[in-house]
């Protein structure tokens, strides 16, 4: 039971990045799927949530219109579309579920102790 994350680098400001998060040994679509980033020094902030069955989606704040996640059930993969992308220096951004217990309502999906399952990140960092 895993979850493995592909995608991030190093891209320009403005551009796009797709970050996957692909999981094993269980169905995914099944389960809330977070994503988390945290830069060096900070704490990890959650960026967006997608729901289980219909599949609702939920962002952060400071996300603006620029990302969206979204689900394959085929492939069993969660993604996270990030577009105009703005300058920031790196940041790891992870992808969490739990498989033990709900996490409740979208408002405590920020909280990364509400999930126990987690990828092994991926940086992201937007810089020309």
């Amino acid at each position: 039971v895993q979850l493995v994350q592909s995608g991030g680098g190093l891209v320009q400001p403005g551009g796009s990045l797709r970050l996957s998060c692909a999981a094993s040994g269980f169905i995914l679509r099944d389960y809330v799927l977070v994503w988390f980033r945290q830069a060096p020094g900070k704490e990890r902030e959650g960026v967006s949530g997608i729901s289980s069955g219909y599949h609702s989606t939920y962002y952060g704040d400071f996300v603006k219109g620029r990302l969206t996640v979204s689900r394959d059930n085929a492939k069993n993969t969660v993604y996270l579309q990030m577009n105009r992308l703005k300058p920031e220096g790196p940041a790891v951004y992870y992808c969490a579920t739990d498989l033990e217990s709900f996490p409740g309502p979208p408002s405590s999906w920020w909280h990364e102790g509400m999930f126990g399952s987690w990828g092994q990140g991926t940086q992201v960092t937007v810089s020309s």
